[in-house]
């Protein structure tokens, strides 16, 4: 039995996790307004874990910090190894019991104890599975080795680690225990990623990184140094048109399993979400694919519109595809299908 929680902590924890989220997400804050309750601080509490994870990688102590990222986010491993040590049926089957996982803490951890405590009451709460945590943390770690990308099972793999399984995090505070909603969740999360690195790319190529898959740059004539030119032409529009059409397909796929969500607000909240980053390609669309010279962006008018119509009209914001799915093919006749 785990020691019972200290509910100030916890309370502290929650409001700390919603100032994180409002000032790091504003497009998430923005549609967590449709759930309500615990669901709603239970999402800030998730969105706060993986943005301290992302902070280890990419804030700004994380250049001077580097040399001991590796040691942090082990010990990320073991803290999130502790909140299962009294949910053994929960913990990862890959990794081993929690137990044998949990030692003496050396390296540092970003959170604070009351966050911490408020991801430990949600976890509890919803009963949300450990793996999705862990393969969060893999996916920051190939922040620390992957600087490039040549293929897009790579690409996929890194997606689906950094955005796919926060998806797989929420679904139980959404309300769904529905094996069937795993990948339309995990689906979603890729979308969004695949969403911001195409959005990115300017700012990626100034930390050092392009994660747009080499094979898929040469296969439409591109190369790492048109990249760096950030020079609009044919070539780059259609190998846009490309990423943009995939995304949508992820999009597609994920709004075919929004049914499965039973909490109050929660399919409203998710279509919402979906829809506003979906409408950063409308935008990359409207700035015929020029990335490199601004950052697309929704605008505030734009999303409470959309918000309206998420309250209104439902099904018509991230709606449900009718017939089969198909990812786009390259040039060269194959696809991107996960």
């Amino acid at each position: 039995m785990s020691p019972p929680a200290d509910m100030a902590l916890v309370a502290q924890g929650y409001v700390r996790a919603k100032q994180v989220t409002r000032h790091h997400a504003k497009s998430f804050f923005f549609a967590s307004y449709l759930l309500f309750g615990l669901r709603r601080k239970a999402a800030f509490a998730l969105y706060a874990f993986c943005r301290r994870l992302d902070d280890m990688v990419d804030g700004d102590d994380a250049a001077s910090a580097a040399e001991a990222l590796p040691s942090r986010l082990a010990r990320a491993r073991q803290r999130v190894a502790e909140l299962y040590l009294s949910m053994p049926e929960l913990a990862s089957r890959e990794l081993g019991p929690p137990a044998e996982r949990v030692k003496v803490a050396e390296a540092a951890t970003p959170w604070d104890a009351g966050e911490f405590a408020a991801l430990e009451h949600t976890v509890r709460h919803y009963r949300i599975p450990e793996q999705p945590f862990q393969d969060l943390i893999s996916g920051m770690e190939m922040d620390l080795t992957l600087h490039r990308y040549t293929t897009w099972a790579q690409l996929d793999l890194y997606c689906y680690r950094v955005a796919g399984v926060v998806g797989l995090m929420l679904t139980p505070v959404l309300g769904c225990s529905d094996a069937a909603a795993v990948e339309p969740a995990a689906d979603l999360g890729r979308a969004m990623q695949l969403t911001n690195i195409l959005r990115d790319v300017r700012e990626d190529l100034e930390r050092g990184r392009v994660y747009l898959p080499a094979e898929e740059l040469a296969a439409f004539g591109l190369s790492e140094e048109d990249l760096r030119r950030g020079q609009v032409d044919a070539r780059w529009r259609s190998f846009m048109r490309f990423q943009v059409e995939r995304s949508r397909a992820y999009y597609a796929r994920a709004a075919a399993g929004v049914h499965y969500l039973t909490g109050f607000g929660s399919q409203r909240m998710v279509r919402l979400m979906g829809a506003i980053y979906g409408d950063i390609l409308r935008d990359i669309e409207a700035r015929d694919y020029d990335v490199f010279s601004a950052r697309a962006h929704v605008t505030t008018r734009r999303k409470l519109a959309l918000a309206s119509a998420a309250l209104v009209l439902p099904r018509a914001v991230l709606p449900v595809p009718q017939g089969e799915v198909r990812m786009p093919l390259l040039p060269t006749g194959t696809g991107g299908l996960s």
